[in-house]
C-alpha cells in the first residue's frame, strides 16, 4: 500500500492538487507566501481509494455511481441509490494503516485539538471552485473518533444526491474520489472576507474588506449586513467605511457545536474594525494576491488579537462595465443595487403615480415603489430609487429595459431624499451619494454603452439572446451582436396598448380591436428589426394587483393576498379565451410578413392547463400558421416532472425564468428586500432544478434556454450553464456583449478539459 496518506499543509503545493484537493493544495501555497494559516495537515486522496479498495467496495461504489449519473432524472430511483452509495462508503470504514497515519499527524497538533474538518473534492475542485459547500464541511471536532468519524462523512457526501446530480450535468466522467483538509480551529472573534479588487467595479487599486463578529460563515452566507471597509493599495489609506447591521453571531458552544447568539441593538450597530486591524487584514490579502498572480477572495478571522487567512481563491467575477463613484461624495442613502451605472440629477419623490406630472425629464425619481402605471413617468427619470422590492422586482425591471441605474429595497428614500436636492445615484454599489459626481456627466444608459462598445470577436456554440420590451429600443438592440430575442415581454407593451384601462373595459366598449391594433404594431416593430433571428414572445404575464390597478379593473379582478403566486399565466388565458384570443391574433398578423416570432406560454403549473392553452392556439389563426414554435417558461419547480409531457404535447423550447424558479424553490417573495439575502439563484436546490430541466430537454431533443441576469454579472454561472449543456442564454441588452464573452471563455475550458481527458 503506498505511504503517502497524509501530507502536512505546508509541505503543499498546487502541483499536487490531484491528490491534495484545490482547497488543501492552495492552503500549501498560502503557507509558501508566508501567511498565518492555521496549522493543519490533509488527508490525501489516496486514503479514500485505499479504504474502499481495503473494503472491497470500490468496483460496486463505481459502478453504482456510473448508474445512477444515468438516473439523474429519476428523483425517487436516483436518491434512493445515493443513500446507498453513501451508506457503502460510511460502512467500508477505513484500514488501521490510513486511520493510523491521520491520527498520528492529528496528535501532532496537540490533545484533542478543536479542528474543523474540510472536503477537498479532486479532478473537479477546480473547474467547480464556486461550488465549495456541495461537499461536507464540518466545525469544532474534537478528539480522534469524532475527527475519523469526520473524515468518513467528508467521503460519503462524495455521493449525495446534490453533488452526483451536479456531476451528472456537468458530464463528469472520472470515479470520484475526496481529499480532506483538516486544521486547527481559529475560534473566531471577528470574521470576514477581502477582495484586493473592488468586485462590483473592477478597481484594482484598493482592498475591500467585510467583516462581522464570530465566524465568518454569516458574512459567506449573506445572512448579516456586514461592515465595510475600502482601503487603498497604495498606501494603507481607508477610503470609506460603512457599519452594517449585524443582527447576531455564530460561536463555538459549550457542547462544542455552532451556537447562534442575538447582539444587542448597540453591539449590533458596533464597528468591527479598528483601522489597525483593516489594514493588517488589507496587507494579507494583498500578500495572496503578490503570491498567486491574480486578484484574490480571501477568507480571514481574528482570535486572541491575532489574524488568520483561512482561505483564498480567485475572484472569477472581474471585467465588468463601469467605473466607480469617487469616495469624497456624502453617502446618503444605500439599497440593493439593481441597476448599475451613475447618473446625477435633482430629486422628485413622488407619493403617488398621479403625480407623475411632477417629474422632469433628467430628475432622479424616488418612490415608495413602482407598478406599470409608473412607466410613462419612469421613462423621463435619469434614475430611480425605491423604499421597497428586491432585485427582481418592477422598477428594477423596468429600469434595465430603460437603462438607467436603479437601486431598491432602500427603506426610507422617500423620507431622507428630499424634493429639488442634487444628488448621484451609484446604481453599481446601491448608495445615493450627496452633490453631482466628478466630471459632472449623467453616464449613458447602459443599453446605449451596449450598442456602441467595440463589436464582440468572440463565437460562441452557446447562442445568446436578448431580453427585450420596449419597441422603441428594438433597432438599437438588433445592432448587437446576438442571436435573436429569446425573451419578449408583453407586459410593457400591453400597457402602452391599453392605455391605463382593463382589457375587459376596452371589450365592454367595442374598443378591443384597438388593442389588437396596438400590440401588433408595437411587436411587429421588434420582430421586424430583428428578423431572419427568432423573436420568442412570452405571452402577457400580468398579476391580479396589476391588472385591477387599471382602469375599471377593480370591477373584473379580484383582490389576492399573494398574487405572485396566483390567479396569472398560463391559469389565466384558459380562464379568459378572449382575452387570450387579442393577443393570438394580434401575433398571427405580425407572422404574416415576420415568421421569425414564435410564442411562449408563461408560468405553467400542470399538465391540464397547458392542454388546454394548447387547445386555443391550435384553434386561433396564429396556431394554424406553419413554423410556429410553442415554448414554455420553466418557473414552477413542477415543471421539472411534467417536462417531458409538455414535450410529448408539442412544447419545441423551454425557457427557464430564473426569477421566478428562484423564488419557488426557495420559497422567498422576489419582490422582497427584507428577504433579499435569501434569493439566491445559485443555491444548490435551484441550480439541481436547472441542471434536471436542461437534462430533460437535451434527451427530449428541445431547445433550452435562460433568462436572467446572473450568467453576464458572475461567469462561473455562465460555465455551470455551459456544463449543462444549455442551448442559449437571454439577457438584456447592456449586458449581452459579456455575457458572450462568459459563455466563450467557459466553452474553450471544456473543450480544452475534453482534448486533456481523451
Amino acid at each position: 500500500m503506498p505511504s503517502r496518506y497524509v501530507e502536512d499543509i505546508a509541505g503543499l503545493r498546487m502541483s499536487d492538487a490531484e491528490e491534495a484537493g484545490g482547497k488543501g493544495a492552495n492552503m500549501g501555497e498560502m503557507v509558501a507566501a508566508e501567511l498565518p494559516v492555521p496549522p493543519g495537515f490533509v488527508v490525501l486522496r489516496d486514503s479514500y481509494l485505499e479504504s474502499m479498495a481495503a473494503a472491497g467496495v470500490s468496483d460496486d461504489l463505481n459502478t453504482a455511481h456510473r448508474e445512477a449519473m444515468l438516473r439523474a432524472g429519476d428523483p425517487s430511483r436516483f436518491d434512493e441509490m445515493c443513500q446507498q452509495m453513501q451508506a457503502l462508503v460510511l460502512k467500508a470504514g477505513m484500514p488501521d494503516a490510513v486511520r493510523e497515519k491521520i491520527l498520528a499527524a492529528y496528535r501532532t497538533m496537540g490533545p484533542d485539538v478543536v479542528v474543523a474538518v474540510r472536503s477537498s473534492a479532486t479532478g473537479e475542485d477546480g473547474a467547480d471552485a464556486s461550488f465549495a459547500g456541495m461537499n461536507a464541511t464540518f466545525t469544532n471536532i474534537a478528539g480522534e473518533h469524532d475527527l475519523i468519524d469526520a473524515v468518513q462523512r467528508c467521503w460519503a457526501s462524495l455521493f449525495g444526491a446534490r453533488v452526483v446530480a451536479y456531476r451528472a450535468s456537468r458530464g463528469f466522467t472520472a470515479d470520484p474520489a475526496m481529499a480532506v483538509v483538516v486544521q486547527q480551529m481559529i475560534a473566531s472573534e471577528r470574521s470576514g472576507v477581502a477582495f484586493t479588487a473592488d468586485p462590483t467595479t473592477d478597481a484594482t487599486d484598493r482592498v475591500v474588506v467585510e467583516g462581522a463578529f464570530g465566524q465568518g460563515e454569516v458574512v459567506v452566507s449573506g445572512s448579516v449586513e456586514p461592515d465595510t471597509y475600502v482601503v487603498a493599495k497604495e498606501n494603507g489609506e481607508i477610503l470609506s467605511r460603512r457599519i452594517g447591521y449585524k443582527a447576531f453571531k455564530i460561536v463555538r458552544g459549550a457542547d462544542g457545536s455552532d451556537q447562534t447568539v442575538d447582539l444587542s441593538e448597540a453591539e449590533a450597530q458596533s464597528q468591527v474594525l479598528d483601522d489597525d486591524e483593516v489594514r493588517t487584514i488589507a496587507d494579507i490579502a494583498v500578500r495572496s494576491e503578490r503570491h498567486a498572480g491574480c486578484p484574490q477572495d480571501t477568507e480571514w478571522a481574528i482570535a486572541a488579537g491575532k489574524t488568520w487567512i483561512v482561505q483564498t481563491r480567485p475572484i472569477t467575477t472581474l471585467h465588468r462595465a463601469g467605473k466607480p463613484v469617487p469616495e469624497t461624495h456624502e453617502v446618503l442613502l444605500q439599497g440593493l443595487p439593481a441597476v448599475p451605472g451613475e447618473a446625477s440629477g435633482v430629486v422628485r419623490v413622488l407619493a403617488d403615480v398621479a403625480d407623475g406630472a411632477r417629474l422632469r425629464d433628467g430628475e432622479v425619481l424616488v418612490a415608495q415603489m413602482t407598478n406599470p402605471d409608473w412607466l410613462p413617468t419612469m421613462r423621463r427619470a435619469a434614475a430611480l430609487v425605491t423604499d421597497t422590492g428586491g432585485m427582481t422586482c418592477h422598477a428594477a425591471i423596468v429600469a434595465r429595459e430603460l437603462g438607467v441605474p436603479c437601486i431598491v429595497g432602500a427603506r426610507t428614500a422617500t423620507k431622507d431624499l428630499k424634493d429639488g436636492t442634487v444628488v448621484t445615484v451609484d446604481g453599481t454599489h446601491g448608495r445615493v451619494l450627496a452633490g453631482k459626481a466628478v466630471g459632472g456627466a449623467q453616464t449613458a444608459p447602459v443599453a446605449q454603452q451596449a450598442v456602441t462598445a467595440a463589436p464582440a470577436v468572440e463565437v460562441t456554440a452557446t447562442k445568446i439572446y436578448l431580453n427585450v420590451a420596449m419597441p422603441d429600443k428594438a433597432e438599437q438592440a438588433a445592432e448587437l451582436d446576438v442571436d435573436g430575442v429569446g425573451l419578449l415581454r408583453a407586459e410593457l407593451i400591453l400597457e402602452d396598448a391599453l392605455r391605463n384601462r382593463h382589457p375587459r373595459d376596452l371589450i365592454e366598449h367595442g374598443e378591443q380591436e384597438s388593442l389588437v391594433d396596438s400590440l401588433a404594431t408595437a411587436v411587429g416593430r421588434i420582430a421586424a428589426a430583428f428578423t431572419p433571428r427568432p423573436v420568442i414572445y412570452r405571452a402577457s404575464d400580468f398579476r391580479t394587483n396589476e391588472f385591477r390597478n387599471l382602469q375599471g379593473g377593480r370591477n373584473y379582478e379580484p383582490e389576492e393576498h399573494n398574487p405572485m403566486i396566483g390567479y396569472r399565466g398560463c391559469y389565466r388565458y384558459v380562464s379568459n379565451p378572449d382575452l387570450f384570443d387579442l393577443e393570438l391574433r394580434a401575433l398571427a398578423r405580425v407572422r404574416e410578413q415576420n415568421p421569425n416570432l414564435h410564442l411562449m406560454i408563461p408560468f405553467v403549473r400542470t399538465k391540464w392547463e397547458l392542454e388546454k392553452c394548447l387547445e386555443l392556439v391550435d384553434a386561433s389563426p396564429l396556431g394554424r400558421q406553419r413554423g410556429l414554435h410553442r415554448w414554455v417558461m420553466a418557473e414552477v419547480p413542477s415543471v421539472v416532472y411534467w417536462l417531458p409531457e409538455y414535450v410529448g404535447m408539442g412544447i419545441d423550447g423551454v425557457s427557464i425564468g430564473s426569477n421566478d424558479l428562484t423564488q419557488l424553490m426557495l420559497g422567498v417573495d422576489r419582490d422582497s428586500d427584507l428577504c433579499a439575502q435569501l434569493y439566491d439563484e445559485s443555491d444548490g436546490a435551484v441550480l439541481d432544478a436547472i441542471g434536471q430541466i436542461i437534462t430533460t430537454a437535451r434527451r427530449l431533443g428541445i431547445t433550452a434556454s435562460l433568462c436572467g441576469q446572473a450568467p453576464s454579472s458572475r461567469p462561473d454561472f455562465a460555465e455551470h450553464l455551459v456544463r449543462m449543456g444549455i442551448t442559449s442564454i437571454s439577457v438584456t441588452p447592456d449586458v449581452a456583449l459579456r455575457t458572450r464573452r462568459n459563455v466563450a471563455a467557459a466553452e474553450r475550458r471544456l473543450l480544452l478539459e475534453s482534448v486533456r481527458s481523451s
